[in-house]
């Protein structure tokens, strides 16, 4: 009785409208059945409770349907949380490495700032070295020049 309704999942309901030779029988057969039209009541039962069940049919797959969606949508839902999570954790990675980068450069150009000190203190000391090896030349200068003298004069 409701498997012309089975293939027909989300359909649209549609009213059956009697054809022209069948609305002939059912005037001609109320007249043959009875006077007070008990069989055409009863037809139209038939009828009505074929498509109370159609419409119970319509809205369980409907439901199914709406089941369905949320399903996908919570499925969705935890997607987007768990890429809401994963894209977090990436942003404090970024965060922590920029911090990084900021310690390393800082301590860049403190050794940069102690390698110049260090440069000063190198030029200084080649600077009194210098002064030194001056004085020691003109020292032995002057001593050569006294050997040369006392040479001069013994001789």
């Amino acid at each position: 009785m409701f498997d012309k309704f089975k293939n027909d999942e989300g359909g649209e309901m549609v009213e059956e409208r009697p054809e022209e030779s069948s609305n002939a029988e059912s005037v001609e057969t109320p007249a043959k059945s009875s006077q007070i039209g008990i069989g055409e009541l009863m037809g139209k039962r038939a009828k009505l409770e074929e498509a109370i069940d159609y419409v119970g049919l319509m809205i369980k797959n409907l439901k199914d349907k709406r089941t369905s969606l949320e399903k996908d949508i919570e499925e969705e839902s935890v997607d987007i949380k768990n890429l809401k999570e994963k894209l977090q954790k990436v942003s404090e990675y970024i965060d922590e490495e920029n911090r990084g980068i900021t310690e390393l450069a800082n301590k860049r150009k403190q050794v940069e700032s102690e390698a110049d000190q260090a440069g000063v203190i190198i030029n200084d000391l080649r600077n009194k070295l210098s002064s030194v090896d001056k004085i020691i030349d003109d020292e032995g200068n002057r001593v050569k020049q006294i050997k040369e003298a006392r040479n001069y004069l013994e001789s």
